[in-house]
């Protein structure tokens, strides 16, 4: 049986556990969970991290809200993010590869049968692609989406099963039980205009992208008939524990 194809967006408030740093425990429990799905599932990461990896090691000379000095922090904190990747992962005998695109990528034909032919190659012979923004050259995720975007879009081009949107909530909360001690997830959405009106337009600490970012993205990818499920990436065994209907999340279909 063919395996069925995830694409998993992380962000930054996903892989700094809500620090002000990365997690390695956090890149460690991703890692172990795709070692445990592996015979059943293929993994492609859209990978945010690169400007919070950064400000572990660097403070730039400059106003830290221009936008340059966030390419600039993510250029030291590319490399930083995908060596804390690597090391984890392949403690699990998983082995990871680096790829940067841009929206304009998404506009070009062959640019995009490039990118199609390269990442089937690599998870063909069982590398995991780890795909960023090239925050150097554009800076439409530094400004807008937190990468919700680039995934949905990759998402679509590479065909997969399900999008899975790692966030810092336990999927999409009823507008009504919002403010609640325990708000009421949105389990199952057929109509994304029900869903417009429940959202909020709050954005995360480190990310940023809120709900409605998610929101386009899952649309984009419902376009396509792919599933997007919005899941709470600060669980322990998030992917694990989604699939197996443990927590509650948002499933789009």
């Amino acid at each position: 049986m063919a395996k069925k194809r995830i694409l998993l967006k992380l962000g930054s408030n996903t892989l700094t556990k809500e620090t002000n740093h990365i997690s390695r425990g956090k890149i460690e429990d991703i890692g172990m969970q795709i070692a445990a799905l592996q015979d059943d599932y293929e993994f492609i990461i859209v990978s945010s991290g690169a400007i919070a990896a950064a400000k572990q090691f660097v403070k730039l000379e400059n106003q830290d809200k221009d936008v340059f000095v966030k390419q600039a922090l993510a250029s030291i904190g590319q490399p930083h993010l995908m060596r804390i990747y690597h090391e984890n992962f392949s403690d699990l005998g998983l082995l990871i590869s680096q790829c940067l695109l841009s929206y304009s990528d998404f506009e070009k034909e062959q640019s995009k049968v490039n990118i199609v032919n390269t990442i089937n190659v690599l998870v063909k012979n069982n590398y995991i692609p780890i795909i960023n923004e090239n925050d150097t050259v554009a800076t439409d995720e530094i400004r807008f989406g937190d990468n919700d975007k680039l995934a949905a879009l990759t998402a679509v081009l590479l065909d997969v099963d399900i999008l899975i949107i790692a966030t810092n909530t336990n999927g999409i909360y009823t507008k009504a039980s919002i403010n609640d001690a325990v708000p009421e997830t949105i389990s199952l959405v057929i109509d994304l205009k029900v869903l417009e009106k429940e959202i909020g337009d709050s954005k995360s600490s480190h990310g940023t992208g809120g709900m409605q970012s998610k929101i386009e993205a899952s649309a984009i990818a419902k376009n396509a008939t792919i599933e997007t499920w919005i899941v709470n990436g600060l669980e322990d065994n998030f992917i694990l524990k989604a699939l197996k209907n443990e927590i509650p999340f948002t499933k789009i279909i």
